[in-house]
């Protein structure tokens, strides 16, 4: 085994889009996802799901500071519901009237918070390499959420002749097959609320679907006015080729 230093580490995170190693990654597995193609709409509890396994899995490490606990409406949790789960939350607030921070309990107008103060407190606690943000990671990684689904699948025993650094584990689709992360999910890491079994690929495809959704979170609207655009020129391009046949046929 080879040992790597902190700052080794760092750079091999910091490269891991394709440039850790000279050998990539084996092909990413396609899914069938519910929100691809122009009509293509989120499972709602499959995003609640993914985000039942980003607070009891993910969140120990990553952060996801573009996600305010009120956007969490649109996935069908309700103003209550909302309140509940942003007060499990504390939050640095300030300064006092003494010109003091302090911590309070989360409000539905909070975004999540970072489980570290900052990416040297992250990086010191992790080797050296700071845990990246999650909020927009589904669309900062090509392939998206089945880059991110891969990597949670991809874990496994390296082969008897793959050469490991230390403090790496092993990723079938992470480029250069190692990873600082080690394989943060099993079967029934967590107990899903509305009783589905939570299986590894199960809760890989839940949390990578809420993490598309994280990343953009406008995608249905957004496929939608696609869908009335191209309506709307096909009919004003039938009204225009209409129009032109009546030009002529009064001129001839």
């Amino acid at each position: 085994m080879k040992t790597l230093t902190a700052a080794a580490l760092a750079a091999v995170i910091a490269l891991g889009a394709g440039q850790a190693a000279a050998a990539e990654g084996a092909a990413l597995p396609k899914y069938d996802w519910s929100f691809s193609g122009v009509f293509g709409k989120f499972d709602r509890a499959e995003l609640q799901r993914g985000l039942q396994v980003y607070r009891e899995v993910c969140s120990a490490c990553h952060g996801l500071k573009y996600v305010a606990f009120r956007n969490l409406e649109a996935l069908g949790y309700s103003e209550d519901e909302i309140k509940e789960m942003s007060a499990e939350y504390s939050v640095v607030d300030g300064p006092d009237d003494e010109g003091e921070m302090f911590e309070r309990a989360g409000r539905p107008s909070d975004y999540f918070p970072s489980p570290f103060p900052n990416d040297k407190a992250a990086a010191a606690a992790n080797n050296g390499a700071a845990p990246p943000d999650l909020s927009l990671m589904a669309k900062a990684r090509p392939g998206g959420p089945d880059h991110i689904r891969g990597l949670l699948l991809g874990y496994e025993d390296p082969p008897a002749e793959f050469e490991a650094l230390e403090g790496l584990s092993y990723n079938l689709y992470f480029p250069g097959n190692q990873i600082a992360m080690a394989a943060p999910l099993f079967d029934e890491a967590v107990e899903y609320a509305d009783g589905t079994e939570a299986t590894t690929e199960q809760m890989a495809t839940d949390v990578a679907s809420f993490l598309m959704w994280t990343a953009e979170p406008y995608l249905e609207e957004r496929h939608s006015m696609g869908v009335k655009v191209v309506l709307f020129l096909l009919v004003f391009t039938g009204i225009l080729y209409a129009a032109k046949r009546k030009v002529w046929s009064d001129l001839h």
